[in-house]
C-alpha cells in the first residue's frame, strides 16, 4: 500500500489504538445500489433539474451507464449524477471504466474524459445553462493505447486549494499516477477530510493530494453569485459523476462516512487502513 499512511496523515500509524476499531463500523454504504437511480438528481446543462435528456443516466446489467445514443449532437451539453446528501468526511471508492466512441460533438479533451466531483454545490443551486458544478474534481482519463497520460487528476471548477503552502489557481495538474487504457475497470478512491486534506488514490496508492479546498477561481459558466463565495472553505458538499460526452461505466460507488472519527484521527487512520487493506481490487 505505497505511500499511504506515511503521506497520507503525515505520522506512522500505531496499531495499538487504545480505542480499536470495531466490524459494525467498518462498513461500506452502497451509494449505487445497482439496481436504479432514485437516490439520485441529474443536472444537465441546458436542462431542467432531473430531466435526464435522452436517457443520459441509466442503469444497465448492474451498472450506472453514460450513453449519448439519444444525441444528434452533444453541444456541450454537460451532465452530473448526484448522490442525495452531502457529507463532510469520507472515503469514497469508485469503479470505472470507458467504453465505445465518443458523443458527435465532443470536444478533444473530453475523449475518454470523466470525473467524481467531491465537496460539490447543492445541485438545487446551479443555474440552468450552468455548465459544471462548483467542487473539486477528481478527473478520469482513459489512455489512447500509446501515450501517457494519468488518471485521478486534480481539476478546480470554481475552486482552488492549497499544494505546499501556496494557493493553487490553474485548472487543473496531473497526478503521478499510471495509465490505463483500452476498456479496463479502473478503482478510484478518494479520501476527503472536510476542509481539511483531500488525498487521491488509485487502488492503494496515493497520486495526489492537497488541502484547504476553497471556492475560487473560474471554469463555472454561468454562475449565481450569492453561490459562488470566494475563499470559502469547502467543509462538507455533494459527490457527483459526470458525463462530459464520453460513455463510461461505474459498477460501485462505495463510501464509508468518516465524520465520527474526525477528532480521532489515530482511530480514523485506522479505518482507512483496514479499509483499503481488506477491500478485493479485481
Amino acid at each position: 500500500m505505497k505511500n499511504l499512511f506515511s503521506l497520507i496523515f503525515l505520522f506512522v500509524i500505531s496499531f495499538s489504538c487504545t480505542n480499536p476499531i470495531q466490524e459494525e463500523e467498518l462498513v461500506w454504504r452502497q451509494l449505487f445500489n445497482g439496481k436504479d437511480l432514485d437516490e439520485w438528481d441529474i443536472k444537465i446543462k441546458s436542462h431542467d433539474l432531473n430531466e435526464n435528456f435522452a436517457n443520459t443516466f441509466r442503469v444497465e446489467n448492474g451498472l450506472m451507464s453514460v450513453r449519448y445514443d439519444g444525441y444528434e449532437a452533444f453541444n456541450q451539453q454537460y451532465g452530473h449524477i448526484f448522490y442525495k446528501e452531502p457529507f463532510s468526511y469520507y472515503l469514497l471508492q469508485v469503479e470505472y471504466r470507458f467504453i465505445g466512441e465518443q458523443a458527435p460533438g465532443g470536444e478533444g479533451w473530453a475523449w475518454r474524459n470523466s470525473g467524481a466531483m467531491l465537496h460539490s454545490q447543492d445541485p438545487k443551486t446551479m443555474l440552468q445553462d450552468q455548465d459544471f458544478p462548483i467542487s473539486i474534481e477528481g478527473q478520469f482519463l482513459g489512455g489512447n493505447g500509446k501515450d501517457e497520460r494519468s488518471t485521478s487528476n486534480l481539476c478546480t471548477p470554481g475552486t482552488n486549494v492549497v499544494l505546499a503552502d501556496t494557493l493553487f489557481t490553474p485548472h487543473c495538474i496531473n497526478s503521478k499516477s499510471k495509465t490505463y487504457h483500452g476498456d479496463q475497470w479502473v478503482q478510484a478512491n478518494f479520501i476527503v477530510l472536510g476542509g481539511e486534506e483531500v488525498y487521491h488514490l488509485i487502488e492503494r496508492d496515493t497520486v495526489f493530494s492537497y488541502s484547504k479546498p476553497q471556492i475560487g477561481g473560474g471554469m463555472v459558466n454561468p454562475v449565481d453569485s450569492l453561490v459562488k463565495l470566494d475563499g470559502k472553505i469547502l467543509e462538507s458538499g455533494y459527490i457527483a459523476l459526470q458525463s462530459e460526452s464520453h460513455p463510461i461505466d461505474f459498477r460501485k460507488v462505495d463510501l464509508i462516512d468518516l465524520a465520527p472519527f474526525k477528532n480521532d484521527r489515530e482511530k480514523l487512520n485506522e479505518l482507512v487502513h483496514r479499509a483499503l487493506s481488506t477491500e478485493p481490487i479485481n
